[in-house]
């Protein structure tokens, strides 16, 4: 099976025979064909800033960049493939070579997921593509049924987490190249595995960025950013500007099978179009792979900005499927570590009150005024929506690579506090994530790690001791000496993960927790979250959170059971608390206090979580 998304960016072998080159750069009267090296060839200027060329002993593998009329070579913006880096010259794909074998592959529902995020570079030793398709069918064994891939978009040097992109439809060849991630994407579906991908569509990298000198109406000077002039999604030749990102969202999911997309960072992204950039993906994917395939589109937004998750009548998504909820991550963050500075100061008023809001609601912060924020509101109401509109989560790649030394939340948190809010996220409603190494409750950090040019990376490096110099731990410069150098290849290194730990105490035990309670999950709760749709309610009984949630019956239908959970993150044990009724899916320091089991006993992390088969009142 061959799968090709035509397009009217970059090159595309031709049917019969020969490559035709393809360059938008309106205001240029010419821009030049350099082939292999060879002279350059005048491309043949159209209407609406077209350079087009057709070559007639054009063939995938022939390297080639355009020469601006100043002389400058540049790579293809919308090159498959540079195999040199962004620097270089770009190289012809013929995308009709790989020969899938998903041929019966159309996806699975969203209430089956439960997502593992990973970087390739660092999730294994080799870091490629090819080596992590190597590592899946563990990650199947453990219960995860969706790979989410940070982005793979080329960015420049040999390391980097990928949102400083450049070439947006080239995949890094340090991580190897096109076939490789085809085949990846090719083997997790075989194993049952959907794979979303992370794209970044609210800015460009600041190095390899050539669409500047090339396409300068590719930026709009009246919306600026913190990386300058916005991508023009809303201002003069727009059009074209967002052709190339709604061909870049189809092609991934097209040509590379991804089963959807995880799109960042929605908030920083500056469009006064309606729909926006954000809509109008949303609905080509929809209505177009999505006709055939189940897609799924993921989004980060800071704002909370719940109309992009609504639902029709049948519970589907209008826009986007769900999103990534930074307010459970930060409500947890302070319930399990006690951290405060910074934005956890937003939810360190009641912790326990503001998680059981993120698990009954979805968002915390739903138009109430943001403390952190100056008091400036923050989101939209959320409670009539699924809670598998929400990606929940106790880390990501941000909240451990935003830390000065990487460190994750096991080497910061109460361990008894922690398994009680894996057991809440896990066995909650809402879609799950872990982050690469959180299963086993890895010992490696991850850090935030590039390799820029040598002016750039001076600047990040700086930059980022300089940020941290707001924080008290951090206010002398020799405690922020410590910092690891992002650019220095030994940050990439020590953020690779050891898959020995596995097998080793603690982490054999703490990923022994985690796969039971994914078991859990996948027989007691998927078969009856198609019918859930709507948020639940929470309380505080005394020292107790208490959640009820709505979900659907033993035949699926909306509103047949209720989802009971009652948890004690107190550092006391609490008694003479009512036990849930219905029957028991987990209970970890929670015993009854008399042969009635009217009452509990709650240790320190103690938690109970029932399902009972009545409606939700």
């Amino acid at each position: 099976m061959k799968h090709i998304h035509a397009m009217p960016f970059g090159a595309a072998v031709l049917d019969e025979g020969g490559v035709r080159f393809q360059f938008w750069s309106p205001g240029f009267e010419r821009v030049d064909l350099v082939r292999n090296g060879a002279a350059p060839i005048a491309m043949h200027a159209e209407p609406g800033g077209w350079h087009r060329l057709d070559v007639a002993d054009g063939r995938a593998g022939d390297r080639y960049r355009f020469r601006l009329p100043d002389g400058q070579l540049v790579p293809d913006p919308a090159s498959r493939r540079n195999p040199d880096d962004v620097h270089e010259a770009s190289e012809v794909v013929a995308p009709g070579a790989f020969d899938w074998r998903d041929t019966g592959w159309t996806g699975r529902p969203w209430s089956e997921a439960v997502i593992y995020e990973l970087h390739i570079g660092t999730f294994t030793p080799e870091g490629s593509f090819a080596a992590a398709q190597q590592r899946l069918p563990e990650l199947v064994a453990l219960g995860i049924t969706v790979v989410e891939l940070m982005p793979v978009a080329d960015f420049p040097g040999q390391r980097g987490w990928g949102y400083d992109g450049v070439l947006l439809f080239a995949p890094d060849a340090a991580y190897g190249p096109p076939e490789a991630l085809k085949a990846f994407v090719d083997a997790a579906h075989a194993l049952g595995l959907m794979v979303l991908l992370d794209v970044v569509y609210n800015h460009f990298g600041p190095e390899g960025n050539y669409l500047h000198a090339g396409s300068p109406a590719f930026f709009n000077a009246a919306h600026q950013t913190p990386w300058g002039a916005a991508i023009n999604y809303d201002g003069e030749l727009a059009r074209t500007v967002r052709d190339f990102f709604v061909h870049n969202a189809l092609y991934w999911v097209e040509e590379f099978r991804f089963d959807g997309l995880r799109m960042d960072a929605v908030h920083a992204i500056r469009d006064d179009s309606t729909p926006d950039i954000v809509q109008e993906i949303c609905a080509a994917l929809r209505e177009g792979p999505g006709r055939v395939r189940q897609i799924h589109v993921v989004l980060e937004n800071d704002a909370n900005g719940a109309h992009y998750l609504e639902r029709d009548a049948d519970g589907q998504p209008l826009g986007a499927t769900a999103q990534w909820n930074d307010d459970l991550h930060h409500a947890a963050h302070v319930l399990v570590t006690g951290d405060t500075d910074g934005y956890y100061a937003d939810y360190a008023d009641d912790a326990v009150s503001q998680f059981g809001r993120a698990l009954a609601q979805g968002f915390v912060y739903q138009g109430q005024p943001s403390p952190f924020r100056d008091g400036e509101a923050r989101g939209e109401p959320s409670t009539h929506l699924p809670l598998g509109a929400f990606v929940s989560f106790l880390q990501t790649h941000d909240q451990v690579g935003n830390r000065a030394f990487g460190d994750r939340i096991a080497s910061l948190a109460d361990p008894g506090l922690l398994q009680a809010a894996y057991a809440c996220l896990l066995l909650s409603p809402h879609v799950p994530m872990l982050f690469m190494g959180e299963e086993y409750a890895a010992s490696t950090p991850f850090l935030y790690f590039c390799d820029f040019g040598p002016e750039l990376a001076a600047a990040v490096s700086n930059g980022r001791r300089a940020e941290f110099g707001k924080f008290a731990a951090f206010a002398d410069e020799a405690a922020r000496a410590r910092i690891p150098d992002p650019n220095a290849a030994s940050t990439f290194v020590a953020s690779r993960l050891r898959w020995d730990e596995r097998l080793s105490t603690p982490h054999r035990e703490f990923m022994a927790h985690i796969h039971a309670l994914l078991g859990i999950r996948r027989r007691a709760l998927v078969p009856r979250l198609e019918g859930q749709r709507s948020g639940g309610r929470f309380w505080r009984d005394g020292e107790a959170l208490r959640v009820e949630w709505p979900i659907g019956g033993a035949d699926g239908q909306p509103g047949g059971a209720r989802l009971q959970l009652v948890a004690h993150f107190g550092h006391d044990p609490i008694a003479g608390v009512a036990a849930p009724d219905g029957d028991t899916l987990y209970a970890y320091g929670a015993e009854p206090e008399s042969d009635s089991n009217d009452t509990l006993r709650l240790a320190p992390g103690g938690v109970c979580i029932t399902l009972a088969e009545n409606h939700f009142a």
